[in-house]
């Protein structure tokens, strides 16, 4: 996944000056990024806290090890019932 040239808590603060008033073409124009783009991050960090995002990240990279480590699992299982099927 492509990393975003933007850190948890420059998102959080341009999310922060379009809920203090500045319009959204505003924000988007002074960050350079597009509205879609702007919106998306709205609605992923949208009402957050920058402690909220941090645990927010512990919590995908955590899920990620474990599905990776349920894809070795559910690999050797098949692996296994391979060889015992053949003997």
């Amino acid at each position: 996944m492509r990393k975003s040239r933007f850190t948890e808590a420059q998102i959080i603060a341009m999310i922060k000056e379009q809920e203090a008033g500045m319009p959204t073409a505003e924000v988007c124009r002074r960050h350079g990024l597009s509205p879609a783009t702007f919106y998306k991050y709205k609605s992923k960090y949208g009402g957050m806290g920058l402690s909220d995002v941090k645990r927010l990240k512990m919590l995908e990279d955590e899920n990620a090890k474990l599905k990776r480590l349920l894809a070795d699992a559910m690999l050797d299982n098949a692996v296994l019932k391979d060889l015992l099927g053949k003997n």
